[in-house]
């Protein structure tokens, strides 16, 4: 029975993790602001798409892995000046996997404090379980027969409901969101349940032009909370000649991030992180490995820009 127990005890602590992870962290969250802001949508007035793969706490078995596609783009969809967004982002953690899918708009105007884009995200979330349950070596026979713990694959889809706004201007940006707003019922199996925890979300930043103009520094912050937890970012970019990029994160109580970019004059950029864990957990594995590859184009009055090679048209 003492195997049992154990086995209970360890599930409850996995489900309590998987809860902390329903909105995966990047560190390069300034470029994944989509996926949690719909009112970033169409900010640059570019249609930009990007691809980033996350392989968290590297070498701890179970440890997150988080696929990203999210794409916005300027439109007239309402008015003269819209954002549109479409985010799809795959996360597993352990025997669980979190897919959502949603749709962003923002309505966007001017201020006198900078452009404005302000608007609600609207998609689905899916929840599945699949683990192997077994008693190892136990004198208690046969399969566990507990309700609350689902035997086989378990799934359920939940409608999920986000909101947000985002200022920009030439030296700075705020963005304020929250996500799961209508914080979605989901069970799992007979009687266990679990919920979509509303997240807040508030980031800044600013640009600084250095003493040589072919330099600049991006510092920003980036902080979310469910209201029981926090997670606070600071970061700092040394930007040349708008095209390299070099830079740190630091997470507070979690990890110490070092951070690459390269944009090609195609509009094709090319990234990586690395996080070196500073939490107990650099006790049991390597740090965090995050790459991404985005691409920007311009379909209005700048279509004429030359590129290098017609194969990014």
């Amino acid at each position: 029975m003492k195997k049992i127990f154990c086995f209970l005890f360890l599930y409850i602590i996995a489900n309590l993790a998987a809860i902390a992870q329903q909105d995966p962290q990047f560190s390069f969250n300034r470029l994944t602001q989509l996926t949690v802001n719909p009112g970033y949508a169409g900010n640059d007035g570019l249609i930009t798409g990007i691809i980033l793969n996350r392989y968290q706490w590297d070498g701890v078995k179970g440890s997150p892995r988080t696929l990203v596609f999210s794409a916005g783009a300027a439109s007239k969809l309402l008015g003269s000046n819209d954002g549109i967004g479409l985010n799809i982002v795959s996360d597993e953690l352990g025997f669980q996997k979190n897919i959502s899918v949603s749709f962003d708009y923002a309505y966007r105007t001017k201020t006198k404090f900078g452009d404005l884009g302000i608007g609600p995200s609207l998609g689905f979330y899916n929840i599945s379980i699949n683990g192997d349950w077994y008693i190892p070596e136990s004198d208690v026979h046969g399969t566990i027969d507990e309700p609350g713990i689902p035997q086989g694959e378990a799934s359920q889809l939940a409608f999920d409901l986000g909101f947000g706004l985002y200022l920009k201007s030439n030296n700075y940006f705020f963005g304020a969101s929250v996500t799961h707003i209508n914080q979605a019922s989901i069970l799992m199996g007979a009687t266990a349940r679990t919920f979509l925890a509303r997240h807040y979300y508030v980031s800044g930043g600013y640009n600084i032009t250095m003493s040589d103009p072919l330099f600049e520094l991006h510092p920003s912050v980036y902080f979310k909370t469910d209201m029981v937890a926090y997670q606070a970012d600071f970061a700092v970019d040394l930007v040349y000649k708008k095209r390299f990029s070099a830079g740190l994160n630091y997470r507070i109580n979690d990890a110490v991030c070092v951070l690459i970019g390269l944009e090609m004059n195609n509009g094709l950029k090319i990234g990586y992180a690395y996080d070196l864990m500073t939490s107990a957990l650099a006790a049991y594995g390597g740090g965090s490995h995050e790459i991404y590859l985005s691409y920007s184009m311009d379909l209005g009055k700048n279509r004429n820009k030359k590129y290098k090679s017609v194969r990014y048209l």
